[in-house]
């Protein structure tokens, strides 16, 4: 709906890129249909995909020349708008090719929110800000009046801007809760186990033990496993701060290649194992509550 937030999470290859190629009119779906309204402007966000004309000032690269910006019904001096980017006037003149790692990341987003759409899609907006930008970034957002689609493996990020949550859950599934990344833990706790235990009476031997599977008691094995999911999850965060820091940081991409993709390929990967060991986590304290 009009204004809402939406993010999606799930591991990789679940479908999430498919999806927004298909909001986006890049792929067309093998069944059913896709219908847009005539009136939806959608602008696409992928850093990876952007480009900036390193010969261009910043005041071009934003207004093409023109002294003022129109956002939604609200002109604004170029000047006062890139102030709201932490461009200082002088620097409005400054050529692309001298801006630093996070002055070009702001520079993109100036340019983003200059033009006219009310449907924004974002996969993975955060990968390489800093904390001055992303914060930036984070205001925006909660200012802008439109429709955002967000892939993010950013947990933080999402909790503080999404009003709903899509979740890739795996064999085509996708389920939708209210609220960020922290509150889709939270509502899959308390939901998970109440269907098993209220199943009717089985009709042979094998529903029998199918039910019980399904409401038993961890074993020695998984309550072992459970008391330890805590300590490997803190320890995936670590890592994953620790990379986000490394990404965020000025020099990164002054990186060879091969070390650049390594850590962006990592971090996909912790995304990956952090749902997943979330996910267990639920089931295994889930059947340890209700047992």
């Amino acid at each position: 709906m009009r204004g809402d937030r939406v993010g999606l999470i799930g591991p990789n290859g679940s479908g999430k890129t498919t999806l927004l190629k298909l909001l986006l009119g890049e792929l067309e779906p093998d069944a059913g249909e896709m219908r847009r309204g005539s009136s939806v402007q959608i602008a696409y966000y992928d850093q990876q995909r952007e480009q900036l004309d390193a010969e261009r000032t910043v005041w071009e690269t934003v207004a093409d020349g023109r002294d003022t910006v129109t956002i939604g019904d609200r002109t604004q001096h170029v000047h006062g708008y890139l102030r709201d980017f932490l461009f200082p006037p002088e620097r409005a003149l400054s050529p692309v090719k001298a801006l630093s790692g996070g002055e070009r990341n702001r520079l993109l987003l100036a340019r983003l929110f200059a033009r006219p759409f009310n449907v924004l899609v974002m996969d993975e907006p955060t990968n390489d800000l800093d904390i001055e930008t992303l914060e930036l970034l984070e205001e925006r957002l909660a200012t802008w009046p439109g429709t955002l689609v967000l892939v993010s493996h950013d947990r933080a990020f999402i909790d503080h801007v999404v009003t709903s949550t899509l979740v890739f859950e795996g064999e085509g599934r996708v389920q939708e809760y209210v609220g960020g990344y922290e509150d889709w833990l939270r509502q899959r706790r308390h939901a998970e186990p109440t269907p098993a235990r209220q199943a009717v009476a089985p009709s042979s031997a094998t529903d029998s033990h199918a039910r019980s599977t399904a409401t038993r008691k961890p074993s020695y094995k998984e309550q072992r496993e459970l008391e330890q999911l805590p300590s490997h999850i803190e320890a995936l965060e670590a890592e994953q701060r620790e990379l986000q820091a490394a990404v965020a940081s000025a020099d990164f991409y002054k990186r060879s290649a091969a070390d650049i993709h390594e850590v962006l390929a990592r971090l996909e990967e912790l995304e990956t194992l952090l749902l997943a060991a979330y996910t267990r986590w639920d089931a295994l304290d889930s059947r340890a509550s209700s047992g």
